[in-house]
């Protein structure tokens, strides 16, 4: 059996489940690598997967005898099949998270559970600590980004617009990798000061400020990094915002270790924009993985401690409302005494 079903039961055994349904496609796709529309049962004696007949053909060429996970068509299943698959099952764990309750209530009408069981985010969990595999996919799509990165560079001249940059990048990664991992932003002048701004036909100017936000998919696994820059030099009343956000983006990375509380290095950060006017108006960071977005989350609401092997943004950013905005984020793997930055686009003054 794969090692991630392996410890989905071992986990099961402890939290007394004989049963559980993995709905959630995202963690389907961490346990058994599938990519398809179906649902996971993990019974007494089997793990199974009920799919359609699309998904038929492609489920049997990924899986191997390995995974231990024995494949139904849906519609060679009668309702016997389905009220047999948990019998003799007391407790059976369902992702409350995901589920809505109209399925809530058709997975206890067809499986005939008798105590169905809230798993309170158990594989969300443990998909916050990367193995080498993961670690692997998430080193390589950060370095595609690093990459795309200083060819934008030498893309972007005056006169070109947002969506025409943003076009690039996305095609850029349409040739490399899976695609992008999130809609990437291109934000001009003004418009940096909306820290999630889309794409304009605001065209790119001399003295401009520029922020990028940007990321792929590699093997489903995800990075996420952001730079500022500038077109021609950088202006004398942004200078201080920037070394502001950069000084906090390095210290964070001197304080993501194994072991440090989230809660206090976003304390940190939050404390020494205070002091200099200014707020922190989003989250420090965010984990990353098969998810742009996944625990853990980085801000004072977190009284979580940092874990070898989480990899998580570093994301602290300024906004002047209607003026300007400055941000700059990497995606960072944590290691036992200290971090390891995955993405390393350089982020001193960047002018072009």
């Amino acid at each position: 059996m794969n090692s991630k079903m392996q410890w989905l039961r071992n986990k099961m055994s402890s939290l007394d489940l004989q049963g559980i349904i993995i709905s959630n496609p995202i963690n389907i796709k961490y346990l058994t690598g599938l990519e398809a529309e179906g649902v996971l049962l993990v019974t007494r004696k089997e793990n199974i997967y009920i799919t359609d007949g699309r998904y038929i053909e492609y489920v049997h060429n990924n899986l191997t005898i390995f995974d231990e996970i024995v494949v139904f068509d849906v519609r060679d299943l009668s309702k016997d099949d389905y009220e047999n698959f948990f019998m003799f099952c007391e407790n059976v764990g369902f992702e409350e998270h995901y589920v809505t309750y109209a399925q809530y209530k058709e997975y206890i009408r067809k499986y005939k559970i008798n105590n169905f069981v809230e798993t309170e985010y158990i594989i969300e969990k443990q998909r916050m600590i990367k193995d080498e595999e993961e670690l692997s996919n998430l080193r390589k799509a950060c370095e595609i980004t690093d990459n795309c990165f200083s060819y934008i560079l030498s893309y972007i001249k005056p006169g070109m617009t947002e969506k025409q940059i943003a076009n690039e990048i996305e095609e850029y990664y349409r040739e490399r990798t899976d695609g992008l991992s999130f809609d990437t932003i291109v934000a001009s002048g003004e418009n940096t000061s909306k820290p999630h701004a889309v794409p304009t036909d605001r065209k790119i100017q001399e003295e401009d400020i520029i922020t990028i936000d940007m990321g792929c998919k590699y093997n489903g696994y995800c990075s996420d990094m952001t730079r500022t820059f500038f077109v021609g030099k950088v202006p004398e009343q942004i200078k201080p915002i920037y070394d502001l956000v950069l000084k906090n983006q390095n210290q964070t990375l001197n304080e993501y270790k194994d072991g440090a509380v989230i809660r206090n290095i976003t304390k940190m950060v939050v404390n020494d924009f205070k002091l200099n006017n200014h707020d922190l108006i989003h989250s420090l960071g965010h984990g990353v993985g098969l998810e742009i977005h996944e625990p853990p989350f980085i801000n004072q609401n977190t009284d979580a401690p940092l874990k070898e092997n989480m990899v998580v943004t570093n994301e602290p950013g300024i906004y002047i409302a209607g003026k300007f905005g400055v941000r700059i984020e990497d995606t960072v793997q944590i290691t036992k005494f200290g971090c390891v930055s995955l993405t390393n686009s350089d982020k001193n003054y960047i002018v072009i």
